[in-house]
């Protein structure tokens, strides 16, 4: 395996395939990655600190949002107006619990949000009174995610 270069911010073949098995199974033990990888068990155990604290991985528990309570799934599209108070949005949006992905797009909105919510009352509060009154919200489309089929980690497989 080549040399570990999280340095510059590249990953070797050997950081791929510690995050590769951690994204099978993230409680994996150092142990069981040294020897599926054939390498000793330090060198996981730097290699895993050195991805976490170059922010590579963050290691946490991901919840089934329905078995927790979350029963009203939604995509929403934000166009803002004038277009120079999209920071400004995007700033007082990320902070907003319901919030699980926030991302500013090109075409017809200009910032884009995935959204869970208790039900359908607690989304529609947080779009009418918190997303909507945000100065330069201009306007908002929502797309409500019936059931979610897949919900994944990129595959990094198809990066290299």
């Amino acid at each position: 395996m080549s040399s570990n270069n999280n340095q510059n911010g590249s990953l070797d073949d050997l950081d791929f395939s510690i995050l590769m098995l951690l994204q099978q199974d993230g409680r994996m033990s150092f142990t069981v990655m040294a020897e599926k990888l054939g390498v000793s068990i330090s060198n996981i155990r730097m290699r895993v600190g050195k991805l976490i604290e170059d922010k590579t991985i963050q290691i946490v528990g991901r919840v089934n949002p329905e078995k927790v309570g979350f029963h009203a799934y939604a995509h929403i599209k934000v166009s803002v107006r004038p277009a120079n108070l999209i920071e400004k949005v995007t700033e007082q949006l990320v902070h907003l619990p319901e919030i699980s992905f926030l991302a500013t797009t090109s075409g017809d909105f200009d910032i884009e949000v995935d959204v869970m919510c208790r039900d359908n009352t607690h989304l529609v509060e947080l779009i009418n009174e918190h997303i909507s009154c945000i100065e330069g919200v201009y306007q908002t489309k929502t797309d409500m995610y019936f059931k979610v089929i897949k919900l994944a980690q990129p595959d990094l497989g198809s990066l290299r």
